[in-house]
Formats: C-alpha cells, structure tokens, sequence
C-alpha cells in the first residue's frame, strides 16, 4: 500500500460516525490532565489569599478568559493535527484567537496607565515563580497528551507535540493566575507567554521522538 493510500484509510476510519478511540482517548486525556493539574496546584500552591477580593476586578477575571481561550484552541487545534490527514495552516491559523485576545487587553493596559508603569507592571513581582511553577504543573499534563499523540497519527509529529505543550501551559496556566498576584496584562502576555512556550518546546522535541509512525 503507498503512502497516500495508508492516509486516505486513517483518516476514513478516523472520520466513522461510531465513537472513534481517539476521540476517547482525547476526552480521557483532557480530563486526566486537569485533575492531576489541580492535585498539583493545589498540593503545592493554592490559590491567593485575597482571591475573593480579586476576583471582583476585571484584569484578574482576564487571566482565566486568556488561558481559557488559549485552552479551548490548543485542544481543537490537537485534535486536528493527530489526525494523519490534519491539516496543520487550519491549527496553527486557531491560534490568532487566543493571541489577539492579549493583543486587544494588552493594549488597553497601556492606554489605561501612564507610561511610567509599564515597566513595573511588566516586571511584576513574580516572574521567577511563573517560569517555575507552570511549566511544573504543565509537566503531567503534557505528558498525558504525548501519550495520546501515540494513539493517532500525526503527519508532523513536532507540530502536534508543540500544541500538546501549548494545551498543556494553557492548563497550568489556568491554575497558576488564581495563585499569582500579578494581574496586568503586560505580565501576562511576557511571562505566561515564555512560561507555556517551555512546555511548547518540550512537547516538540519529545514528540518527534515518540510520536512517529
């Protein structure tokens, strides 16, 4: 059989109309990963302690719509590219969602504060502790999703993995912005950022590994 008919048959049988075990391995997956994200965060961080008291301002609300954007599209954009057939411009095109939401926030921080702030808010005070504690809570996460890459069939390996760790820092990040006390999105955009792209980085080299077929 050549390649492209190999293609043409996983991707028909991916596409049947009965429940497909990738699609339950997907759900399983996201699932497990964020109830182990949760026994994570909560084991060793929990959230802040005016968490009631922030909760009532829109930039900490904003931190979960930015995550929990960026969630939804990692997971959709991971389910397409574990496909053989995924087609990988579709995914990555999803991922402007998730980047003009901060776009839009980040620039309507910088008008809203004078320019003599936008370092500190940059800066933040916690920075040290985002680069650590996401990618430390993402790490099971990840591991979970490039265990069900293994299950589909992924024409760029790299690229689905790369996602894997996108999905995966989209869910510590979530976790993490009700601990963190640095609300503005400038933080958000430098540090969550650089914070989710180390799980990203890992997801890709571990997967062109793993996940060839």
């Amino acid at each position: 059989m050549e390649t492209n008919d190999l293609i043409k048959a996983l991707a028909a049988d991916a596409t049947s109309t009965r429940p497909t075990p990738i699609l339950k391995v997907w759900t399983l997956a996201i699932l497990a990963a964020v109830c182990v994200a949760a026994l994570v965060f909560f084991g060793i961080l929990g959230p802040r302690s005016d968490i009631s008291q922030a909760a009532q301002t829109p930039r900490f609300l904003f931190k979960f719509v930015a995550t929990g954007v960026l969630v939804a599209v990692a997971f959709i954009a991971l389910r397409i590219i574990s496909r053989p057939d995924g087609d990988g411009r579709r995914a990555g095109i999803l991922f402007a969602a998730p980047l003009g939401v901060l776009a839009i926030a980040v620039m309507a921080e910088l008008a809203a504060i004078p320019a003599s702030d936008w370092k500190g808010r940059l800066v933040g005070t916690n920075s040290i502790l985002c680069l650590t504690f996401i990618p430390l809570i993402g790490l099971a996460p990840l591991a979970l999703f490039l265990a069900g890459l293994r299950h589909g069939a992924p024409s760029s390996p790299r690229l689905a993995g790369a996602v894997a760790g996108s999905l995966a820092g989209g869910i510590a990040a979530t976790f993490y912005a009700a601990h963190c006390i640095d609300d503005s999105p400038l933080f958000i955009a430098v540090w969550y950022t650089m914070a989710i792209a180390l799980l990203s980085l890992a997801g890709a080299i571990i997967s062109a590994k793993t996940s060839r077929w």
